[in-house]
């Protein structure tokens, strides 16, 4: 049995709601071993879901963006699974290779746009929210493993301590880091598993 279908097997679930996992925010990264952390990306929050040939995009307000993001439209339509639930930022990089915030603010833009990856609530009509976040995360690249696509790409995570990975952030001009509690389930609302540092110098270079 692969390592793909091991997980599914170990948490099955029915299919989970819409709601994002928001985080809370802090004037630094946790310390210690118990935390995974993350580049946050200046963006659009986005959960993209697919049901059979569908896909629909909606803003964590549950708003429908699905017409304005096409190469992400399709990049969740081609990824093998019948049904999915992706959580992630919709992005479009500068010429320096950073997200600036207004890019993807200008429609005009939107055909530019990708989706950074970063969880996974459904999969195949199972919920697992409830899944460790480190099991959540190890499916997700998987299954953008199977099936590459300009439109998508997995969010790395890092699992050093947190003051590094923040540095190294606000050294590239990133916005900041999300830090997330190992083991963790997914939880709509504001959760103190997700720890959200800003670079504030990327603050007045991404939003003016």
């Amino acid at each position: 049995m692969s390592a793909f279908h091991e997980l599914m097997r170990r948490f099955p679930g029915r299919v989970s709601s819409l709601a994002p996992c928001l985080p809370l925010s802090a004037k630094e990264p946790p310390a210690g071993p118990d935390w995974i952390h993350e580049i946050k990306h200046d963006g659009f929050r986005i959960m993209g879901r697919r049901n059979g040939r569908r896909v629909r995009l909606f803003s964590r307000n549950g708003r429908d963006l699905t017409y304005r993001f096409p190469l992400i439209t399709s990049a969740v339509a081609a990824l093998p699974v019948s049904t999915c639930l992706i959580d992630g930022e919709a992005i479009i990089f500068d010429a320096n290779g950073l997200s600036v915030f207004d890019l993807i603010r200008d429609p005009r833009r939107g055909n530019r746009a990708t989706l950074q990856a970063f969880d996974i609530l459904e999969l195949k009509s199972e919920n697992i929210r409830n899944w460790p976040i480190e099991d959540r995360k190890a499916v997700l690249k998987m299954l953008l493993q199977q099936a590459p696509h300009p439109g998508i790409a997995y969010n790395r995570h890092f699992d050093v301590e947190g003051s590094i990975v923040f540095h190294h952030a606000c050294k590239l001009g990133c916005e900041g880091i999300i830090s997330k509690r190992f083991g963790s389930p997914y939880r709509s609302g504001r959760s103190d598993d997700w720890i959200k540092v800003k670079n504030p110098k990327a603050v007045r270079i991404n939003k003016g």
